[in-house]
């Protein structure tokens, strides 16, 4: 398993990312605080770190030169509410591999993290395509395929299939939803998720992602 360390003192953001983590497939460890990040990186062994620049103890851009000075190449994707150029020059000349402002949506963090595993030789051929029957999904180029046709889909109709073809059979909320696809910033009140949905079913097949009346959707 491909595990991840999550470095964000931001209790609400940390389990935002942790649970989508985990229904992505990743093994997620969380920690808060730049110390304990700087501690874990060299007792432990992970793939990939999130690194929040805001941290109690020492900022981001400390633990990020303390790990490198290490000689750790560990790829590391910095998260920040800051969206100065400075900021994000700072972190990209510390060693950083790339740099994510707040607020962001799950399915490009993930999209990025993806991205730097390979980069690293980290992500295997398996993790690339997802099946269910005869319909699977290509995560590097964002195609679906139903039987012998594919689609091209959008960024949202790609982060739903995504969810729904890593839980087949299983019923996905629509908060479930728009937390995984649309970010910790989502409005619970909105009906985009009932939106997206209908546009996937037009490229995939109505039957196959069914309604559960008062609970959410299925792929069936």
């Amino acid at each position: 398993m491909t595990s991840i360390l999550i470095v964000e003192d931001e209790e609400r953001i940390s389990t935002f990312v942790e649970k989508g983590l985990a229904a992505a497939g990743y093994t997620p460890t969380v920690v808060a605080s730049g110390l304990d990040a700087v501690d874990y990186l060299m007792t432990g062994t992970f793939d990939l770190v999130l690194l929040d620049v805001g941290l109690p103890g020492i900022d981001g851009f400390e633990v990020l030169k303390r790990v490198r000075a290490s000689g750790s190449t560990v790829p590391i994707i910095m998260l920040t509410a800051r969206s100065s150029v400075e900021d994000t020059v700072a972190g990209l000349d510390g060693g950083a591999n790339d740099y994510l402002p707040k607020p962001f949506k799950f399915d490009e963090l993930v999209a990025r993290v993806r991205l730097r595993l390979r980069e690293s030789g980290q992500q295997t051929t398996v993790e690339q395509v997802l099946q269910h029957g005869d319909l699977s999904l290509n995560l590097r180029t964002r195609r679906i395929t139903v039987g012998e046709v594919s689609t091209d889909l959008s960024a949202r109709e790609f982060g739903l299939a995504e969810q729904f073809l890593r839980h087949p059979d299983q019923v996905l909320s629509r908060e479930q939803l728009l937390s995984r696809v649309w970010g910790f910033d989502f409005d619970p009140g909105s009906n985009v998720v009932d939106v997206y949905v209908r546009y996937l079913r037009g490229k995939i097949g109505a039957d196959r992602i069914e309604t559960v009346r008062g609970m959410g959707y299925r792929l069936v």
